[in-house]
């Protein structure tokens, strides 16, 4: 799943990590799986958040447009349970994240850049895993402002608040405040200094409470995702982070070795040249905004406005 290292309200890892066959196909909207050996039969799963099942959606809508016969398997859970689910066949593909994939096959793993941390995935992903394309779309950590405080000490990046350290009181899970990529890496990278007494420790991940703390100048910056549907809601202001403290976390399609081939990868790598952060953020404000588009329906109105409702050719 796309878990930061912080987004604790992610972190729905069950006791039992194996799953087996059924239970799988038990979860959330799973249509008939079918583990056939036959290419162009897949089974595409989706972690338990709302962003996973909507790309799993598009993954799942692009590959019927070209022919394949597709089931699906949602709500599976955390990586524990569904990169088991992959390599034991019980689904074909799900959507993830660069740079937490990597952690996640490879706790010893350093790079942060979307280069090196594409780099550094094959040799993690060994034998039986797989990777397509990743897309240039986002969903990583990011210190998020205010308009008004963007506007009032000129903020474009992560060092331009260095300077005003003193003032600034910082949201965030309760660990943040120790792991590398929290406050130690943005003093060492940036320079933005925040005392204990400066920390607010908020433990939904970027959630409501955090960006009500945030709208209402309780705390002046926060970590909130880059694809929240709350940044656009209340015109809120992701710094730039041009030295990676926050890692890559490019969307990503990640399969079963054995069920990789030219025509599948076509079809992934298509969906992946035009999904770009800023459409991910619009999906998802469709779906968790005030419209409350379903998953599915979304994905088909998001397949049909890129072109993608035609096969590739």
């Amino acid at each position: 799943m796309r878990t930061s290292r912080f987004r604790s309200s992610r972190l729905l890892v069950a006791a039992a990590t194996v799953l087996s066959l059924a239970a799988l196909t038990a979860c959330g909207s799973s249509d008939n799986n079918d583990n056939s050996s036959d290419p162009n039969t897949v089974v595409v799963g989706s972690a338990n958040f709302t962003e996973s099942e909507i790309i799993a959606n598009i993954y799942a809508e692009a590959l019927r447009v070209n022919g394949f016969d597709v089931s699906t398997s949602f709500n599976i859970g955390s990586r524990e349970a569904y990169i088991p689910a992959l390599k034991d066949g019980s689904i074909t593909l799900i959507p993830d994240y660069t740079g937490n994939l990597l952690q996640y096959l490879d706790p010893a793993a350093t790079a942060t850049s979307s280069a090196d941390v594409l780099a550094a995935l094959p040799a993690a992903l060994g034998s039986e895993l797989a990777i397509t394309t990743p897309a240039s779309a986002e969903d990583k950590d990011a210190v998020v402002v205010t308009k008004e405080t963007a506007d009032k000490w000129n903020l474009k990046t992560i060092a331009d608040l260095a300077p005003h350290s003193a003032e600034v009181k910082f949201g965030a899970p309760a660990e943040f405040q120790e792991r590398p990529v929290g406050l130690p890496g943005l003093k060492a990278n940036y320079g933005l200094d925040i005392s204990a007494s400066n920390f607010v420790p908020i433990a939904d991940g970027g959630g409501p409470a955090t960006v009500k703390a945030l709208a209402s100048g309780d705390i002046t910056a926060a970590n909130i995702f880059t694809t929240s549907a709350s940044i656009p809601a209340n015109n809120f202001v992701v710094l730039e982070d041009p030295k990676n403290n926050f890692p890559a976390q490019n969307v990503v399609p990640v399969l079963r070795a054995s069920a990789s081939s030219d025509k599948l990868a076509a079809v992934l790598d298509a969906v992946s040249a035009k999904l770009t952060t800023e459409e991910l953020l619009d999906l998802n404000v469709a779906v968790s905004g005030d419209a409350k588009t379903e998953p599915a329906a979304a994905a088909k109105a998001w397949i049909s406005a890129q072109g993608l409702d035609k096969p590739v050719s």
